[in-house]
C-alpha cells in the first residue's frame, strides 16, 4: 500500500513543502528512509515503531520505504516523525488515508507517542497561508504559534492516539484561535526600567540620542560603572515594535529553536549579549544547512558586545558587511542564504586591560604597549559603524544612595518616539527610516550648518584631532539632537553635544 503526507522543511528561516510517501511491500522487515534525510530524521525510524506500538497499533511486517520528496534538498530534524507514523497507519489501513488529504503534519514523536513541541511552526504557518490546504495538526505547545497566520487552522494534538481519534472524527478537537493584535499588547512589557539606574545622567542623554537616530554606541567605562545595567534597558526606550515587526522576529526565532514555549509571539525589542568566545558562525549564522545566528536573532532589537575587545577578530569585521546593508548572506555550495539583520549594536570596553586607567581613585597597572594592544583589537573599520563614543565614570556614593526618583523609561521613550516621527516625515521620499541611515548625499542635504555652526566644526576637526569618518557622524548625531530638541536647524549646542559624543577619536583619548 502507498500513503502521502503533507508537510513543510526549513531551509534557514524560510519554509517549503514537503510530501511524504510510505510504501509497504514484502520482504524482510525493516524501514528505510530516503530523500537526503539527516541523522536526526533516520533515528526517527526507531522512535516511529516505539510510539505506533505504545499507542496500541499493529506495526506491519512488511519492507517500509519512507520517500521525502523533493529529493535534491537535504532535510533535518525531528519534525516529520508524525507525518510517518500517519503514513503508515494509512498504509496499513489503520487509518482512511482521504482524511490525510487536508491536513498538514508536524510534531516530533517520543516513544509512548507522546507528541513533542517543534521548532520552524510560524514559518510553515506562514508558507502555508499561501497553498490550499489551510489546516495544520501541531503539537499542542505549538497551537498559539502557529494560530498567528490569520488564515490558519491550527489543531492541537498531545499524542499519536488523540491525533488518529481527530482524524477519523474532526469535531473530537478544536482549532486555536487567536487575536494576534491583543495577543501582542499582553506581551509588550519589559521587566527593567531606566527608573533603577542611578546617576549616569551623561550616559543616560546619549543613549537616548542614539536610540532617537539609530545610532550605534560604544560605552568605555571601568568595570562595574553600570555598562551592562544601561544596555539592557535600551530595548524599553526604543520605539515599540509593530505587529508586523513582531511577527517577523517571532518568525526568525521560531526558525533558531529559540522561542520560548510560554510565548506565542514575541512583542519586545531582543536584547542578544553572547559571550565574547562566540564563533563566527554562531554570531553571523552559518553550518551545513545555515542556521540564523546571534545578528539575526537581535533583528529589530538590541545587539549587546561586552568587552568588545575580548571578541575574536574574525568575528567583529564580519559585522561590518551587516551593519550596513542589515542583512546577512551565507553563501553554500548550492544555495545562499539571506537572513534579516537590521539591529542596534550596543558595545562596551574598559579603558585599559585592568579598567583602572583615567580613573581617579585607581592605579592602572597596565604598560603603554598593553594598552595600545589591548585598544587596538577594535579596527578603524567598525569604529567608523560606530556613531557614538562615550567615557562612563565609576558612580559615586551620593547617586547610589540617593533616594530622589530617576526618570523613567516611558518618559524618555516620548521623547525618543517624537524624534522618530519627525525623521519619518524627513525621509517619507528616501529609502531609509532614521538619521543613522544617511547617505553622505543625504547628511549634504539635510544636515545645513550656519556660519557659526561650520567654524565650531572646523575648530573641533583641527584642534581635537577628529579623524575624517568623525565628520559625517558628527554631523548625523547633531541632526538627531536637533530632533530631539524639534528644531529643523542644527544650532551650536547641538554640535557641541554631538562633538562631546566621539572619545575614541580625540587625540586625548588616543595618546597612549
Amino acid at each position: 500500500m502507498l500513503a502521502k503526507i503533507f508537510s513543510f522543511g526549513l531551509l534557514g528561516i524560510e519554509a517549503y513543502p514537503i510530501e511524504i510517501e510510505v510504501y509497504i511491500s514484502g520482504g524482510l522487515p525493516g524501514i528505510t528512509l530516503v530523500g537526503l534525510a539527516d541523522a536526526a530524521i533516520k533515528e526517527s525510524r526507531e522512535r516511529v515503531r516505539s510510539a505506533v506500538k505504545n499507542s496500541g497499533f499493529k506495526w506491519p511486517p512488511g519492507r517500509i520505504t519512507v520517500n521525502l520528496a523533493p529529493s535534491d534538498i537535504k532535510k533535518e530534524g525531528a519534525n516529520f516523525d508524525l507525518a510517518i507514523a500517519l503514513g503508515i497507519l494509512s498504509a496499513t489501513q489503520q487509518l482512511n488515508s482521504q482524511n490525510l488529504k487536508e491536513y498538514c503534519i508536524l510534531g516530533e514523536l517520543a516513544l509512548d507517542g507522546s507528541i513533542r513541541p517543534i521548532r520552524g511552526t510560524l514559518p510553515v504557518s506562514m508558507a502555508l497561508s499561501k497553498s490550499t490546504i489551510k489546516d495544520i495538526v501541531v503539537p499542542y505547545h505549538n497551537a498559539k504559534e502557529a494560530a498567528l497566520v490569520s488564515d490558519i487552522r491550527a489543531w492541537p494534538v498531545k499524542t499519536l492516539r488523540e491525533t488518529v481519534e481527530f482524524l477519523h472524527n474532526p469535531q473530537s478537537l478544536k482549532p486555536v484561535i487567536l487575536n494576534p493584535e491583543c495577543l501582542f499588547t499582553q506581551n509588550a512589557d519589559y521587566s527593567v526600567d531606566f527608573s533603577e539606574v542611578k546617576g549616569q545622567y551623561f550616559a543616560k542623554r546619549a543613549i537616548e540620542v542614539a536610540v532617537a537616530g539609530g545610532h550605534n554606541i560604544l560605552m568605555v567605562g571601568p568595570p562595574g560603572s553600570g555598562k551592562t545595567m544601561l544596555a539592557k534597558r535600551i530595548p524599553t526606550i526604543m520605539p515599540d515594535l509593530t505587529l508586523e515587526e513582531a511577527l517577523e522576529v517571532t518568525k526568525i526565532h521560531s526558525a533558531a529553536g529559540c522561542l520560548p514555549l510560554k510565548d506565542s509571539i514575541i512583542a519586545t525589542r531582543p536584547f542578544r549579549s553572547p559571550h565574547h568566545s562566540i564563533s563566527d558562525a554562531a554570531l553571523i549564522g552559518g553550518g551545513c544547512l545555515p542556521q540564523p545566528g546571534e545578528i539575526s536573532l537581535a533583528h529589530q532589537g538590541i545587539l549587546f558586545l561586552d568587552e568588545l575587545p575580548e571578541f575574536h577578530r574574525d568575528c567583529l569585521e564580519a559585522l561590518r558587511q551587516p551593519l550596513e546593508d542589515n542583512f546577512i548572506r551565507i553563501s553554500r555550495a548550492k544555495k545562499s542564504f539571506v537572513f534579516p539583520a537590521s539591529f542596534m549594536l550596543v558595545c562596551a570596553m574598559n579603558p585599559c586591560p585592568c579598567g583602572g586607567l583615567g580613573q581617579p581613585k585607581s592605579i592602572c597597572r597596565c604598560s603603554t604597549t598593553q594598552v595600545y594592544k589591548y585598544r587596538s583589537k577594535v579596527s578603524g573599520p567598525l569604529l567608523d559603524r560606530i556613531d557614538i563614543h562615550i567615557e562612563i565614570p565609576a558612580v559615586r556614593y551620593q547617586e547610589l544612595s540617593s533616594t530622589l526618583p530617576a526618570e523613567s523609561s516611558a518618559k524618555i521613550k516620548e521623547r525618543v518616539n517624537k524624534a522618530r516621527a519627525i525623521q519619518r516625515e524627513r525621509f517619507k521620499a528616501e529609502d531609509i527610516l532614521y538619521n543613522a541611515q544617511m547617505s553622505h548625499r543625504q547628511v549634504r542635504k539635510f544636515c545645513i550648518l550656519g556660519k557659526e555652526e561650520a567654524e565650531l566644526l572646523k575648530m573641533a576637526m583641527s584642534e581635537l584631532n577628529f579623524s575624517a569618518r568623525a565628520y559625517d557622524k558628527i554631523l548625523k548625531v547633531s541632526r538627531t539632537i536637533a530632533d530631539l530638541a524639534e528644531t529643523e536647524e542644527i544650532k551650536t549646542e547641538h554640535l557641541s553635544e554631538a562633538i562631546q559624543y566621539r572619545s575614541l577619536d580625540r587625540e586625548l583619548f588616543q595618546s597612549i
